[in-house]
């Protein structure tokens, strides 16, 4: 189904500041159809020949619909829109006539004309009708709930006729809570309670407020309720501002362990201010478990503090050792571990600033391939770059991922260019004598990044397809030896590497000859893992 906006588009002449408008009747007017016990239909008029269209619908919580089937997309016209046509043409709400029926359901029609206010603070044109239907099926004498909730619907109806509802949204704020059946408080003029709904009244209880409310000062009863003198002032004020006709952002109060969220409207149709409407909701539980995920996450983060720097300390005691071992092999063994410890230290000093198990692998990446130029046992300056997005990663495929990409690097730059001094070799690979580099760098004319041939280079590729991740470590080296067995061949850090990626990231990863010269890893990493899937970059 088409969206509001896109219904008003392509059937009507509606300016974009009109149809704005009515996305936020459209974001708020829940409280009023639960209020009216009554479906509300937004009509938008097509032609100049009393034809509406149906852009939006609402259904009553609190009663039965009139409309089993949904009405927005539809188009219509004659006497079916006639009660629409005296609403738009004359600029008021329109509640004669008798009663409709839908198949075997009764219901009440009524019209309420939509209004916005200019930059000026003027009431503009009718731009279109609000229409709501009351199922009469089930009619029965109202209860004191029922009444209230009537009365106000008329004031917030009028207000839609103005256009003074709904009033301006404040940014971060949704329209989802608190909902009328929540806890509704009534107010007059002068800030006392005319009517509590049950649920509002249990809501005071909470906070400590075992009377009646009626009567009450509501904004005085917020001063004295909340633990926190600030946050009962602020509350108190919300109040106050909706009974001089602001509409003030929402607040919550905090006492005896309870937290109840307000919000409170004004009340102001034909523009006097006759009262206010503040909903409640208790969100104690909501609150509380929020307060526990919060404690859970700086856990985590914490833990992973912790284990960042034990895996440093791992890796300096490593360090030092290998400045103490005489047998060549030895040391560059113990180096070896140090880089790979690093790697996974990374990933959780990246962890320890996340507010979730996730992180954002290209700095990550960056990072390691810097480090990788640095320490790789080799006279060669080989550059690296990094092509396309990893995004966000969950952390036990960065985990894995990072030890993967450490052990290519070093591969590739330790492995994949001849020695700075067999320049027979480097020349034969495509790579400038070391003199014209030298002579190349003092003119200031330094070889293209992307131009494989010219200077020695490393990129790490990646893109995601299909809920994989493709990642690829290109060099423009030497290429791999004669007879390579990519699936037995290499040294320690590619058998790793095969570890990790068919184990560990459930992957798979091709060794191979790069078609421009040079060696090309390419692994494939699915990223569902234990129902969750990696998030894209935004």
């Amino acid at each position: 189904m088409s969206t509001l906006r896109d219904l008003a588009e392509e059937h009507t002449q509606l300016r974009p500041a009109d149809i704005d408008h009515l996305h936020r009747i459209a974001g708020d007017w829940q409280l009023l159809s639960d209020m009216s016990f009554a479906d509300l239909l937004l009509w938008a008029p097509v032609d100049a020949d009393g034809t509406f269209l149906c852009v939006a619908q609402v259904r009553p919580t609190t009663a039965p619909t009139a409309y089993q089937d949904d009405q927005v997309g539809r188009i219509v016209g004659g006497p079916e829109v006639a009660h629409l046509e005296v609403a738009y043409r004359q600029g008021r709400i329109w509640r004669e006539g008798d009663p409709v029926w839908y198949g075997d359901v009764p219901a009440r029609h009524e019209a309420i004309p939509v209004r916005l206010r200019t930059a000026d603070g003027e009431a503009s044109e009718v731009v279109a009708v609000v229409g709501r239907d009351t199922n009469l099926s089930t009619a029965r004498t109202p209860s004191q709930l029922e009444l209230n909730y009537l009365t106000t619907a008329d004031d917030l109806a009028q207000m839609i006729a103005d256009g003074t509802f709904p009033p301006p949204r404040h940014p971060g704020e949704t329209t989802s809570a608190p909902r009328v059946g929540d806890g509704l408080v009534r107010l007059d003029a002068n800030g006392k309670v005319t009517y509590a709904s049950p649920n509002a009244q249990s809501a005071y209880r909470r906070l400590g407020y075992a009377s009646h409310l009626v009567g009450e000062d509501l904004a005085a009863l917020h001063r004295r309720l909340a633990n926190d003198p600030l946050e009962g002032t602020d509350a108190a004020n919300a109040v106050l501002a909706a009974l001089r006709g602001d509409a003030p952002p929402r607040r919550e109060i905090d006492a005896r362990g309870a937290t109840v969220l307000t919000r409170a409207l004004p009340l102001m149709p034909a523009g006097v201010p006759i009262g206010a409407l503040v909903l409640v909701r208790d969100i104690t539980e909501v609150r509380r478990r929020d307060r526990a995920l919060i404690t859970k996450d700086a856990t985590i983060r914490e833990i992973h503090h912790r284990v960042k720097n034990n895996l440093q300390t791992v890796a300096a005691l490593l360090r030092l050792q290998a400045r103490r071992v005489a047998m060549p092999e030895a040391r560059v063994a113990l180096e070896d571990s140090v880089r790979r410890v690093a790697s996974i230290a990374l990933v959780h000093e990246t962890l320890s600033m996340s507010s979730d198990e996730a992180v954002e692998f290209d700095t990550i990446v960056d990072r390691v391939a810097s480090a990788a130029t640095e320490v790789a046992a080799t006279e060669v300056r080989v550059g690296m770059r990094r092509k396309g997005s990893f995004g966000v990663l969950p952390a036990e495929i960065a985990t894995s991922l990072v030890m993967v990409l450490n052990e290519l690097l070093l591969n590739a730059v330790e492995h994949g260019f001849p020695p700075a001094g067999d320049e027979a070799e480097a020349v034969e690979h495509g790579f400038p004598p070391a003199g014209e580099e030298a002579e190349a760098a003092g003119a200031g004319e330094p070889p293209a990044a992307g131009d494989l041939a010219s200077a020695p280079e490393v990129v790490v590729a990646a893109h995601r397809f299909r809920k994989q991740l493709h990642v690829t470590v290109t060099d423009n080296g030497r290429g791999l030896p004669a007879g390579f067995d990519a699936d037995s061949g290499g040294n320690l850090g590619l058998q790793i590497v095969r570890a990790l990626v068919t184990g560990e990231l459930r992957g798979s990863i091709e060794l191979r000859d790069a078609s421009g010269g040079g060696t090309e890893a390419v692994l494939v990493v699915p990223l569902a893992r234990g129902g969750e899937q990696g998030r894209s970059a935004s």
